[in-house]
Order: structure tokens, then sequence, then C-alpha cells
């Protein structure tokens, strides 16, 4: 009899061990969100293979009471790829405080406009697009460069009456662009032209919509452009290269690791950031949905 509980008790004591690890864990770490899921899927799924590891139940969807305290400091759209950056436990408190500047590489295709602003939607327009040159393109980013008002898309996770409003439109509810707001561009730079497409990197803060920023560009090129491919190359001191975990390192241990590293990376961070977030303060918002 003492044998055959041998094995289950072994089992219980080592979850308990690990749910342990996993509650301790507290802090700021990225993973890499692919193309497809929303940003909460990409939690939701982060925080069901954790609690799975430690043997514990998976919190039902609609409750709030979640066990496991976990959030990120960024949409980023269900097209989109990139960096994600995650707070666990307390880090939860550090997420909007940390991340005001984000990188990203686009590539924006010409001569076609959708409702979304990206490939997703629907195409609401088409002009010709072969009379613009490199240099035409190079000399309209310079305009959107510094410190810019900026309309965001409809399709987005602004609210209205506590709704996003891209939830209002997919249900049809007439919804209007919310003001122009100001945002700010640290740089703005074209690394490809290959006539429709052109890839630029983008280097922003808060609150600054990319698929608003290649819209504008096609207008004022008198064309028009959507986002064909976006991603988040670096969030905040996170890189996509250096720092975000892939799915196959959502593991305890790995995301210990993790921690420990990019909270050293965080305690360098406020001072190289100092020259940038004082170029406009009053710009700063939470990141949004891009």
């Amino acid at each position: 009899m003492a044998g055959m509980m041998r094995g289950p008790l072994l089992d219980t004591v080592r979850n308990k061990t690990v749910a342990t690890k996993l509650f301790s864990l507290s802090g700021l770490f990225a993973v890499h969100k692919p193309k497809g899921p929303t940003s909460a899927d990409v939690l939701n799924h982060l925080q069901a293979k954790l609690l799975e590891e430690a043997g514990l139940p998976k919190p039902r969807r609609k409750t709030k009471n979640h066990i496991l305290k976990i959030g990120h400091g960024g949409i980023l759209d269900s097209a989109a790829t990139g960096v994600l950056v995650v707070g666990i436990g307390k880090g939860t408190k550090m997420l909007s405080g940390m991340l005001a500047g984000s990188k990203y590489t686009t590539i924006g295709q010409l001569g076609k406009a959708t409702d979304t602003f990206d490939s997703s939607g629907k195409v609401t327009e088409e002009r010709p697009y072969h009379q613009i040159t490199k240099e035409d393109l190079e000399n309209v980013l310079q305009k959107f460069t510094g410190s810019i008002m900026q309309v965001p898309p409809i399709y987005s996770a602004l609210k209205k009456d506590g709704q996003r409003l891209s939830t209002l439109v997919k249900r049809g509810e007439v919804v209007e662009a919310k003001p122009a707001r100001p945002v700010i561009v640290y740089s703005l730079s074209l690394r490809k032209f290959k006539p429709p497409l052109f890839t630029l990197d983008v280097e922003c803060g808060g609150g600054f919509y990319v698929r608003s920023l290649v819209n504008d560009i096609g207008r004022e090129l008198s064309s028009c452009a959507s986002v064909q491919e976006l991603t988040r190359t670096k969030q905040g001191p996170f890189t996509l290269e250096e720092h975000a975990l892939y799915e196959d390192k959502w593991t305890i241990d790995e995301i210990a690791q993790s921690l420990k590293h990019c909270m050293l990376l965080l305690s360098v961070e406020p001072s190289r950031k100092k020259l940038k977030t004082e170029l406009s303060e009053e710009h700063t918002v939470s990141c949004e949905d891009k």
C-alpha cells in the first residue's frame, strides 16, 4: 500500500513546488506574438500553459478573479507580430510606466486603401501609384517625423461608451473617428522601395498607430496606401531578437530566467530614455492597439 501511494504523493509534492515557483514570478518579460491571435488570446494561452505546468486548473473565461496575475503592455493587432511585453505578479503595475516607446517595421502597399487601414479589411479605394518615386516618398516621411497630430483608425481599441470602436463597427453601428491627437515619431526611415510595396522603420511614442501613418502617407502622395505587414521589433527596452520568448519557451523556468535578465535591463533603461521622454511629456499616453 505504501508503494502504491508513493507515486501520487510525489506528484502532489512536485506540483506544489512548481506552483509555488509560478506564483513567485514577478516583473516584466517579453514574448513573441504570432500573426492571427489577439494580444488577449496570447495572454490567455500563456496563462493556460503555465497553470497546466503547475498542475492547476484553468480559470473560467468570464471570471475576473484570476488566480495568476498577468497583463500586457500594449495591444498588437491580430494581424501584427512581434514583441508583446508581459507583466506578471507585481510586474503588472509596471506596464504603463515603462513602455512609452516602441519600434516597428511595416510593409505598406501603395494604390490600395482598406476600411481597417491594413490587409485584413475590405478594399475601399484604388488609385494610381506608378507616378510616385522613391524621392517623393522620402520627402513625405519628413512631414510625419517629430510631434504630429494623428487621427486614430476607427478599427481600434479606443472606446466609446465603454465599448471598443472596432466592436461597434463590426456590429454595423455608425462610428465617427476620434479627433486628431498629438503623438510623437522619434525616427521614420525608408528601408526598401519596390512599388507598390515599401518598407518603413518607425520609432514612436505611446498611442501611435502605424496603420494611420501608412494611410496618411498614401493620401499625402495623392494616392492611397494600407499596411500589408506589421512587426513590433522593440517595446520599451525589450527587443524581438534578444528578449521575446517564443511559445516553446513559455515555461516557468524559462520565464524565471527571462525575468532576471529583463529586470536588470529595466534598471538602466530610464536614464537612456530620459531625453526622449522629455521631448514630449505632454504627448505620452498608454500604449494602444497599433
